[in-house]
């Protein structure tokens, strides 16, 4: 399986803030991604699953790195492998009002309290790999 998502960023003053989406039940903390439609390219699939999960208009900045990891069980016992291809992205609109079903909550969080919140420490490698870019691109103008 394949999915695809991001990480919202933008500068607040002179911290990094990133978007991260939460559910009550069960309680989960994680970063906009899904799985693609027919004939949708990973970034096409990144894009629209972030504007649904987080009611935001995004654009795409650059690619950030892939996660891997095994989860379930089928009914014959096997486990299925997934791999998420996340993308650094910058909000243009929107509003979190619009966000969908899947999460009950959207946040702008400092990277510090990105790193404590997410439930899944594979997703707190992509915020840093994400603010490392950033920190990067501020740089270099």
């Amino acid at each position: 399986m394949v999915s695809a998502g991001g990480v919202v960023y933008r500068m607040k003053e002179s911290t990094v803030e990133v978007i991260v989406c939460g559910r009550e039940s069960p309680q989960v903390w994680g970063l906009p991604k899904g799985t693609p439609d027919a004939g949708e390219t990973r970034e096409q699939t990144a894009l629209r699953e972030v504007n649904e999960e987080t009611g935001l208009e995004v654009e795409l900045d650059e690619y950030i790195d892939c996660i891997e990891y095994w989860f379930g069980k089928t009914t014959n016992g096997t486990r299925c492998h997934k791999t998420v291809y996340f993308y650094l992205m910058k909000a243009t609109g929107g509003d979190f009002s619009l966000h969908d079903h899947e999460f009950d909550y959207v946040r702008w969080l400092s990277v510090e309290e990105a790193r404590k919140t997410l439930t899944y420490e594979n997703e707190v490698k992509i915020v840093e790999d994400a603010l490392s870019l950033v920190w990067k691109k501020a740089r270099t103008g």
